[in-house]
């Protein structure tokens, strides 16, 4: 690091979950841009393969990747811990995975939170875990969890999405309070409408339960946000560049929202 207030990413290294496409792939290219060595957690091998052919390794890092599937924590549990064994360590986590199904939470079958509650909770502490004791020697470490605008005011359509993310929240929140004092933050970033595959499939499937255009719905959702747009990948890989730099040593415990403005609380 070179002083205490820098937003260089140099000589750290940071796991990125779910970085083969979307937000997570634009969080890899610019912590490497940033100078920080990449390791990307993902499932598909030639998406992964894809990513890492794009991060930039000027400043002589040393990118890696990990191959699991999120569905699977077992899988997860063994890759990471091996992985660590192998001499690996991190000051940064990016807990990042697909969202789950949409649909009405009065539909939802018990068997539904099960998929998502071990893709982005228990993978999440299954991570930390394996990566914690690196952290607290290191007497540096940044924990971000992408999630969503949901947990301060749940969405429509996605009843097991809103539940499981406000678990997330309230997980990050409480290991917030018990590990800032070994120099480690835990924060949460919030997207909201961002030009993603997924806000593509949950904008087809709206439309077709409604009955109108992409067009119209896409249109309509751009309405609610003050800025009158959608945002970009990039701008919430910015957003979580800086909570993972040591200019933001003095932020932890929050949910930040990028969204353009779009949520009505505050």
């Amino acid at each position: 690091m070179e002083n205490n207030l820098t937003t260089s990413l140099s000589g750290l290294n940071a796991l990125v979950c779910g970085a083969t496409s979307g937000i997570g792939k634009s969080t890899a290219i610019e912590f490497a841009e940033l100078g920080a060595s990449v390791t990307i957690y993902g499932r598909n091998k030639s998406k992964t393969l894809d990513t890492m052919s794009t991060l930039n390794s000027s400043k002589n890092q040393n990118h890696q990747y990990i191959l699991g599937d999120f569905d699977n924590p077992d899988e997860i549990n063994n890759g990471i811990r091996k992985h660590i064994k192998n001499g690996n360590n991190y000051d940064i986590l990016i807990n990042n995975s697909g969202g789950p199904k949409g649909g009405l939470i009065l539909d939802t079958e018990v068997e539904d939170f099960y998929p998502a509650f071990n893709r982005h909770l228990i993978c999440n502490h299954i991570l930390f875990k394996a990566l914690y004791n690196g952290m607290k020697n290191n007497k540096y470490g940044r924990i971000i969890n992408i999630i969503s605008t949901s947990v301060k005011q749940p969405i429509e359509g996605l009843g097991v999405s809103n539940t499981i993310r406000g678990a997330v929240a309230s997980w990050a929140k409480t290991l917030s309070f018990e590990i800032g004092k070994y120099g480690i933050t835990v924060n949460n970033i919030l997207p909201g409408y961002t030009n993603t595959d997924r806000l593509s499939a949950l904008i087809e499937a709206k439309s077709i339960n409604i009955g109108t255009s992409k067009e119209l719905v896409s249109n309509s959702m751009k309405k609610s946000v003050p800025l009158n747009r959608f945002g970009s990948p990039e701008e919430t890989a910015k957003a979580l560049a800086f909570l993972a730099s040591p200019a933001s040593g003095y932020i932890n415990g929050v949910n930040l929202a990028v969204d353009g403005g779009r949520l009505s609380c505050l």
